[in-house]
């Protein structure tokens, strides 16, 4: 057997890691454990905040750093403690949705309040994704803006995601920056945070270089974690804006395409 290249797995969860039902079956947990084994250490680099996040690293029994919020958390699992919290500067994020706002109409808003036990806030008209994950629904907006945020969900009630990102991007990218991050899932988020901004914390923290990096994701928002690894892979299920990008292309979250690459790079 060759030594296993690289000494950091990085992967995203939704539609990466995890499958349809939020689940990580045996084979990827099997692939990853043996990556451990062979020196590398796995990382999980997500867009959830800690809140959202907790319980999935804590069935996988994951007890060391996460980036979570699209870079803006760097959570301790195993201590249960966040190590690094940058949040949303409230005034910036409001100028900046009331100019999205005047070039396409009215939004349906969501947010993530900072810190380990930060809610998520759904506002009226927002289309929530069907699952175990709490939030708490507002109907007066200064709620939204009542403590400090990690970042602002936008919804539009026809452009497509790609369009909203495009037009928002488009006018504001100057004041804050703009990312999808799945399905329904556009996010304004402080300018120059991104997974790569979380990921390069964390590294340092663990004593490894970009160099020594391979990383795994599915949407627009991990394409500056594939600029900062070594090595970027596309889940078979990606958006074409991260697989026209990526070093390779592997199977879907659904068939365990993280293992079937892991696997490979652990026979040599």
């Amino acid at each position: 057997m060759s030594p296993f290249p690289y000494r950091l797995v990085a992967t995203d969860l939704d539609g990466t890691l995890l499958r349809s039902d939020e689940s990580v079956s045996d084979r990827t947990r099997d692939a990853l454990a043996a990556a451990t084994a062979a020196g590398a250490a796995h990382i999980v680099v997500t867009g959830r905040a800690v809140p959202w996040t907790r319980h999935i690293l804590d069935d996988l029994g994951y007890e060391g750093i996460a980036v979570c919020g699209q870079g803006a958390q760097v959570y301790h699992a195993g201590e249960h403690r966040l190590l690094t919290s940058l949040t949303l500067d409230r005034q910036l994020a409001g100028l900046a949705l009331s100019k999205i706002e005047a070039e396409v109409g009215p939004l349906a808003l969501a947010a993530s309040r900072d810190g380990l036990e930060g809610e998520v806030l759904m506002g009226p008209g927002y289309r929530v994704h069907e699952g175990p994950l709490p939030y708490v629904p507002y109907e007066d907006p200064s709620e939204l803006w009542s403590a400090p945020l990690t970042k602002l969900y936008i919804q539009h009630p026809t452009l497509t995601d790609d369009e909203l990102t495009r037009d928002a991007r488009a006018t504001v990218g100057g004041l804050v920056d703009i990312v999808m991050a799945g399905p329904g899932i556009v996010e304004i988020l402080p300018l120059g945070l991104s997974k790569a901004t979380g990921l390069s914390l964390a590294a340092r923290r663990l004593g490894v270089k970009a160099a020594e990096t391979i990383a795994f994701g599915d949407m627009p928002n991990d394409i500056p974690m594939f600029g900062w690894a070594a090595r970027g892979v596309a889940m078979g299920n990606a958006h074409a804006e991260l697989r026209a990008v990526a070093d390779e292309v592997t199977a879907s979250n659904e068939e365990d395409g993280i293992a079937v690459v892991l696997e490979r790079l652990l026979a040599g």
